[in-house]
């Protein structure tokens, strides 16, 4: 019996690069997105009815969330992988940052993933199964007029390892925090576009080159195999080196 994944925000970016790499690797893939027209174009590119299932809800409502649990299990008969990959930013001024802004990031970003993971805990124990949120290296750093999303990602960040502790033995739950990962080829057409990345852009990653979303997924599918199953409550940077690198003006 093929394993399930839930995959949240997988109509485009990092999120539908993983859900390539999880059919790929052969799990059943089941995927919630706000955007339905993202939904469409994933389903398209993806032809598998089979091992694959989309909804087109909010992860940051409750019952949306017990809809996508409900028709994943139905559909699948389980769930094996949580990926809480949804994310939205409203980066402004502090002094514009309205709280109703405030409330829908953190909604999204942090609510979502407790909520998902609360409904789906019964069945990721039955399974000996794994969480996975896709943190950010803004929970380690910032830039201005970054307050929200940064707040929702060190929130993301410190749920992780309380998760681990609560859940354990018998779930894993990891955090994955990208840095620069240019994702503009991976949106919906309406939105999709070449990168535009510089020599300069590359060069200040120590490894030479800006992210790539499948660098994300491959750390995706390595925490989800069973055989690594020692590692829990852990964060895993995955920037190019960036944070590491000192910089003099």
């Amino acid at each position: 019996m093929r394993r399930t994944v839930m995959v949240t925000g997988g109509g485009q970016g990092i999120g539908k690069v993983i859900v390539r790499h999880l059919l790929e690797g052969g799990y059943n893939v089941s995927v919630l997105d706000v955007d339905p027209e993202a939904l469409g174009e994933l389903e398209q590119t993806y032809p598998l009815p089979d091992r694959l299932c989309t909804t087109a809800l909010d992860v940051s409502r409750e019952e949306d969330v017990g809809s996508f649990l409900k028709r994943t299990v139905e559909k699948f008969g389980g769930v094996y992988g949580v990926v809480n990959n949804a994310g939205i930013s409203r980066n402004k001024p502090l002094r514009e940052l309205s709280l109703e802004e405030w409330n829908t990031v953190l909604g999204v970003n942090l609510t979502g993933p407790f909520l998902l993971v609360k409904h789906a805990a019964p069945y990721l124990e039955a399974e000996g199964g794994v969480v996975i949120n896709i943190c950010s290296t803004r929970a380690l750093m910032s830039e201005p007029n970054t307050e929200a999303y940064s707040a929702s990602k060190g929130g993301l960040l410190t749920l992780t390892h309380a998760l681990a502790m609560s859940l354990g033995p018998k779930v894993r739950v990891n955090a994955i925090s990208p840095g620069w990962i240019e994702v503009s080829a991976y949106k919906k057409s309406s939105r999709r576009k070449d990168p535009r990345l510089s020599e300069a852009d590359h060069a200040q990653h120590p490894a030479g080159r800006v992210g790539d979303p499948s660098d994300i997924a491959r750390m995706v599918l390595f925490l989800l195999d069973p055989a690594n199953s020692f590692i829990t409550g852990q964060n895993f940077v995955i920037d190019g080196g960036m944070t590491k690198k000192m910089i003099y003006v």
